[in-house]
């Protein structure tokens, strides 16, 4: 076994098994990466401390030795709703005490994602604070938003980072809420070179082929072990069941969206040209009756033929200059 693979296998067995022979070596040395975008996946890579310090430092523009601490705070899946489906599977991490940061992968687009972040960093916020405490125990709330989608239609940037500022002198109002977004579609074709620490990590979010993953380990050492945690998660069967079926779980999820809104789209076809071919007959009908009535056939006759109704064959008269006769009229005797 040579030094990578005898490192690659200590990393996901531990030292304390015997070294796998040349036979079982195939099998352990599954290639089978999970997709860091995967929420499951993204998750479990967070638990690690490194590769947590190095992806908030990247996205909070700060240095890795600023962060003194960072705890994870939920895990578990969180429901909007009784009746919610899918579930968010997010990463809540508390740092150094005095900030407190949600991270969510959506990879479905969602119009009102900027509404939803917004909401929700709101409610994280005020259940900061119970009653008889002062304001002074409020921590910053910070939202980092990973989207396979596009968000800003009109804006070419992968990244973008909001908060509360005056219109036009742009001084900060508070600190207190913070909102970053990836847009992975976005991401540059080639990695620049001397790419951002940001675009480095939305790389790897967004890798799927070992050969990305590799290259991106080398760029990064906060990555690195980012990589190696994804290596060791990969090869735990039961994490690999809970990813596949998370996996399963997102795509049926998306499928039955987008079914539902070519359904919907569907019928809005079919009333549509419902709507069009009854229009159609309608316009019709009014050419024939014009023509009757331009040959001085009774009205009476006209709006039966034409099953047009009698006031909009009266109406139609009208516009070739001629008035009316009242129902059951009959025209004097000379």
């Amino acid at each position: 076994m040579n030094h990578q693979h005898k490192k690659y296998f200590m990393l996901v067995y531990g030292k304390h098994l015997p070294e796998p022979t040349r036979k079982e070596l195939p099998k352990i040395m599954d290639t089978f990466l999970m997709k860091p975008k995967i929420d499951f996946a993204f998750k479990e890579i967070m638990a690690d401390e490194a590769a947590r310090t190095g992806f908030l430092s990247a996205m909070l523009h700060l240095k890795p030795e600023e962060i003194r601490e960072t705890h994870i705070l939920n895990s578990n899946l969180r429901k909007l709703h009784e009746n919610d489906k899918l579930g968010i599977l997010d990463v809540r991490v508390s740092l150094n005490d005095d900030t407190e940061i949600d991270t969510e992968i959506q990879l479905s687009e969602m119009k009102v994602w900027a509404d939803r972040s917004l909401f929700y960093v709101s409610k994280m916020f005020t259940e900061q604070i119970e009653k008889g405490q002062d304001y002074g125990v409020l921590k910053k709330c910070v939202n980092i938003s990973i989207l396979d989608f596009i968000l800003f239609e009109e804006e070419t940037e992968f990244y973008s980072c909001f908060h509360i500022r005056e219109d036009t002198r742009h001084f900060l109002y508070t600190d207190k809420m913070e909102f970053h977004i990836l847009e992975l579609p976005k991401l540059p074709k080639p990695l620049d070179a001397g790419g951002s620490d940001i675009e480095l990590w939305a790389r790897f979010i967004n890798a799927e082929r070992k050969e990305e993953f590799d290259m991106l380990a080398t760029q990064n050492p906060y990555i690195e072990k980012a990589y190696e945690k994804l290596q060791v998660i990969s090869q735990d069967k039961e994490k690999r069941m809970e990813y596949e079926a998370r996996e399963k779980a997102v795509r049926d999820y998306n499928q039955a969206m987008l079914e539902a809104e070519q359904r919907g789209e569907a019928r809005g076809e079919a009333r549509g040209e419902a709507r069009g071919e009854a229009r159609g007959r309608e316009l019709e009908a009014i050419a024939i009756a014009r023509n009757f009535l331009s040959m001085g056939t009774d009205i009476d006759m006209v709006a039966t033929a034409t099953n047009l109704p009698r006031s909009c064959v009266e109406s139609l008269l009208e516009e070739l200059g001629q008035t009316p006769e009242k129902k059951g009229s009959r025209p004097s005797e000379t």
